[in-house]
């Protein structure tokens, strides 16, 4: 049955980005010349950066990486609430909640097409960087779907926290863009966190995508294991083991909120 209802969302969510073709196309499309970009600038640093020594000393990979991986980012903190902001406008959020499946089921399936698709953006990143920039990777394949698995939820919570905002106060929501501008900054995005001041190091080391990417760098371009790489997955385990119950209890008591106040399908 859950099967079945994930389908359900998959193909209806799949159909409707295919209805508008040519944005399909250009988003992906699009990750070709965001490579290019920032292939142009690596030409500006050359091969053998002092602090990019521990990635392997060359920006273009550290930075492929980096844009890469952050999809999921924007995916997590933009999906569901412009899901929940959708079904508000199209007037079928009601229907929706009042069915049998539990919240949590709910709140997955409504983003689980962005995240494949994501995933697809990915795909292209790391195949484009391979055979068209010569990227070298020494992939660990298992300790990269690790952090994969991890990024997910750890930025899907915070993502859940800005639908229960939008629930409740239908617009102005604070927590993506706080959120998406901290780790933009302090992440380690384009730069290693390394070139930060230490009192902005020390905020970095609480955002989850610091250790998200560090993992993920060391896992795809220098073959690390789990092992090697226990204080970036451990501190993303507790950071979701906290923040994920606690984002669906949230979003849970937005919804009874919305339904008490009468505004669930307001928008």
């Amino acid at each position: 049955m859950l099967i079945k209802k994930a389908l359900y969302f998959l193909r209806r969510d799949f159909l409707e980005a295919l209805s508008y073709r040519f944005a399909f196309f250009l988003q992906l499309g699009g990750v070709f010349f965001s490579i290019l970009t920032f292939f142009f600038l690596s030409q500006l640093f050359g091969k053998n950066i002092p602090l990019l020594k521990p990635y392997g000393g060359n920006y273009f990979s550290f930075a492929l990486i980096g844009i890469a991986f952050s999809t999921y980012l924007g995916v997590s903190l933009g999906s569901f609430s412009s899901s929940i902001r959708k079904e508000q406008i199209m007037g079928t959020i009601e229907s929706i909640l009042v069915t049998q499946t539990p919240i949590p089921i709910l709140i997955l399936f409504s983003s689980l097409y962005n995240f494949l698709f994501s995933s697809l953006h990915v795909i292209l990143y790391i195949l484009i960087g391979v055979f068209f920039f010569g990227v070298n990777l020494e992939v660990n394949f298992s300790a990269a779907f690790i952090f994969l698995f991890l990024a997910v939820t750890s930025f899907a919570s915070v993502g859940i926290i800005s639908a229960s905002f939008i629930m409740v106060f239908k617009k102005g929501d604070p927590f993506t863009w706080v959120f998406s501008t901290l780790n933009g900054l302090l992440g380690g995005v384009v730069y290693p966190v390394k070139v930060l001041p230490q009192s902005l190091q020390k905020i970095a080391y609480f955002l989850p995508t610091t250790h998200v990417l560090e993992g993920m760098r060391m896992a795809v371009l220098k073959g690390y294991s789990l092992k090697m790489l226990v204080p970036e997955w451990g501190f993303l385990v507790v950071f979701s083991l906290v923040m994920l119950p606690l984002s669906i209890y949230l979003f849970g008591k937005a919804v009874r909120k919305a339904k008490k106040d009468g505004t669930l399908i307001q928008y």
